[in-house]
């Protein structure tokens, strides 16, 4: 399917439409990868993890890195990660992986610290 988008350039803009935040996202805080954008071909492309749960509490939907869920997969109980593929060229994106971690254990849900911006 990817050769047949390659091919059709009109198509460029509806498969290229990583959202801006994203794009930041994947500039400031990816983990690069070794593989090429399917795309434009030119680019490396990035993973961003985001974390999703109702025992993250104000940390829910934020971006992580992969020794920040390390980490977290012991001081939680459950929580979903998905990993979004981003090339900062063409931005292309698609869902790469998603998958749970967290250690089963019930705990409280932590609160907002006070300095904590929205």
């Amino acid at each position: 399917m990817l050769e047949e988008l390659k091919r059709n350039a009109l198509l460029g803009d509806q498969i290229c439409d990583a959202d801006p935040y994203l794009v930041r996202a994947a500039k400031y805080h990816g983990e690069k990868t070794e593989r090429k954008c399917p795309i434009c071909q030119k680019a490396d492309l990035v993973h961003v993890a985001y974390v999703f749960g109702d025992d993250l509490g104000y940390q829910s939907g934020r971006v992580k890195s992969a020794q920040e869920l390390t980490e977290m997969a012991f001081e939680y109980g459950h929580f979903q990660v998905y990993v979004i593929e981003v090339c900062g060229r063409c931005e292309w994106n698609h869902l790469y992986l998603s998958y749970a971690l967290g250690d089963g254990k019930p705990r409280p849900i932590p609160r907002k610290p006070k300095d904590v911006l929205e």
